[in-house]
């Protein structure tokens, strides 16, 4: 959306999974009542999205929290606790009216001043997107309850894509303030203005969101309860799917060909689209500040050596698609193949041997191995494990051994974000609704930091490209814009700090009887204020 038309934007438990199974009666057209289970994994470590940008957590706090605004399926922005708004002629200021009524879930009113408070002490500090999201913010002024006004040292379009509950929820100032935000016991018995209030959490099995009686959109939310259950054993989620315990599977809770086969029965379906405001990339991360994964040479030759249309294929099911570099083709014309190194080439096994023969890394013996790495396979269920063992056998052909380990997702944070005691992972990102949101964290050099996970773990630094990133968060013309971020994609690529896997497609499976699941680009990750049972 151009800066300038912004201007114009004004506008106005205690229950069995057995009765949960049956709460939706087909004979009922009304849309009110009912209790939707979803499933998603892996369990959240917590689930305060202000502190985190984990898929699962995400997929919960967006029901509790609001943010400032939405966004139609046309990507812009829509009021949410931010009734209206107006940007000053220089494009510095930034003035949101606030929504008058609105009450926390403990019962105290919401104003000005948990909005101050949210955005700069909070998300802008720990949230992995926070810093490129809210980093241009100078200080936010509250002249009244239902007033807040963002002070910007420059322009900044980006900032307007970022101000949904996915990416900055408002959180309570009084129950956070004074307090180490991390320690605090809210993180996991939250408090928001969201359309669900927790209830309870259940760990291993569920976490309870009820409905919030005094929502601020009259009428919203439908579903009186939403269940979030967590099933380890994979078979058993497609059991459970199949049989009407749960009625929506989250992306990654189902293997993908039994995603397929799901789909075909009668009373199931794939919910479509949802995740074009998140650009999701799957991708290798790799430790360029030690071993052989310091030399570009060898990270090039990781690159050539996978074949990412059978890893789409055979090991996803085509929901995605290669990627090319880190600027996913949703973003359209900022997107580019022009001057980006090709990794699908017919000989880039010759390429890749070459490039490790050169790095200083020869065979022992005429077939034997160049060295060791170890491959931290993504917790997120089987099919990583699947793709972990492709790979595996696929750098095997370059003389490369990998060692996988396989760990639980609070582990995997620890060892990988925390300490970077690593040498590739798996993983996948979200680039958001513009780059500079969600994809520079990846490779800013700003942006690595211990105490923030998920945001340049590979520790990649490039002075050039630093200047680039900065570059594009002021530029207000589209097209110059578009080429600062076509030379990120080829820069990056040739550097090849990560390793780009596919453009993922992150549609869930849900009952036939679940309505209007999918109604913001956020998809699962919106309020679902708006789904109901039918």
């Amino acid at each position: 959306m151009a800066f300038t038309n912004l201007r114009r934007v004004a506008a106005t438990v205690g229950f069995t999974f057995a009765m949960v199974a049956l709460s939706a009666s087909a004979a009922d057209t009304s849309k009110e009542g009912g209790t939707l289970v979803m499933m998603t994994t892996p369990e959240p470590a917590l689930i305060t999205n202000a502190l985190s940008s984990a898929p699962s957590t995400a997929e919960l706090a967006t029901k509790i929290f609001d943010g400032l605004l939405e966004y139609d399926m046309d990507m812009q922005p829509t009021p949410s606790l931010a009734e209206s708004w107006e940007v000053s002629e220089d494009g510095k200021t930034v003035t949101f009216n606030l929504r008058k009524g609105v009450v926390w879930h403990d019962g105290e009113p919401f104003t000005s001043a948990d909005v101050q408070f949210s955005l700069l002490k909070v998300v802008r500090e720990y949230h992995p997107r926070g810093m490129a999201n809210l980093g241009p913010i100078e200080s936010i002024d509250t002249p009244n309850e239902h007033v807040a006004v963002i002070n910007l040292k420059h322009p900044y379009p980006p900032m307007f894509m970022g101000l949904s509950s996915l990416e900055a929820p408002i959180v309570p100032r009084h129950i956070y303030e004074g307090t180490d935000f991390r320690a605090n016991p809210a993180v996991n018995n939250p408090i928001g203005t969201g359309p669900f209030k927790f209830v309870r959490w259940e760990k291993g099995n569920f976490i309870e969101l009820a409905k919030n009686e005094n929502y601020w959109r009259e009428g919203r939310p439908y579903l009186d309860r939403l269940i979030f259950r967590f099933i380890a054993d994979a078979s058993t989620r497609s059991a459970a799917l199949e049989r009407g315990e749960v009625h929506v599977a989250n992306f990654g809770t189902i293997n993908p060909v039994e995603m397929r086969r799901l789909a075909d029965l009668p009373e199931i379906e794939i919910a479509e689209g949802g995740y074009e405001a998140l650009a999701p990339m799957m991708l290798l991360e790799l430790n360029t500040q030690r071993g052989p994964l310091a030399d570009k040479r060898v990270r090039q030759a990781i690159a050539y050596a996978l074949d990412r249309e059978f890893i789409t294929k055979n090991i996803w099911y085509g929901f995605g698609k290669p990627a090319i570099g880190p600027i996913s083709s949703v973003y359209g014309n900022l997107h580019t193949t022009e001057g980006v190194r090709k990794f699908d080439v017919e000989d880039r096994l010759d390429i890749a041997n070459k490039l490790l023969d050169d790095a200083g890394y020869p065979r022992d013996g005429k077939k034997g191995s160049r060295f060791t790495i170890v491959h931290d396979v993504a917790p997120f269920g089987e099919d990583w494990r699947r793709m972990g063992e492709y790979i595996r056998q696929a750098l095997s052909r370059l003389g490369i051994d990998v060692t996988l380990r396989n760990s639980d997702f609070p582990t995997f944070a620890r060892q990988v974000h925390a300490e970077y005691d690593f040498d590739m992972t798996s993983s996948w990102s979200v680039g958001m609704a513009d780059p500079t949101l969600g994809v520079q964290r990846n490779y800013w050099s700003e942006a690595i930091n211990p105490e923030v996970p998920f945001a340049n773990v590979s520790r990649y630094s490039n002075p050039e490209g630093d200047e680039l990133w900065v570059a594009a968060q002021t530029e207000l013309d589209p097209s110059k814009r578009a080429e600062l971020f076509h030379k990120l994609q080829r820069q990056i690529v040739e550097d090849s700090p990560l390793i780009l896997i596919m453009e993922m497609q992150l549609v869930a499976l849900k009952s036939s009887a679940v309505q209007d699941l999918i109604t913001t680009p956020l998809g699962v990750r919106g309020g679902l204020y708006d789904t109901w049972m039918k």
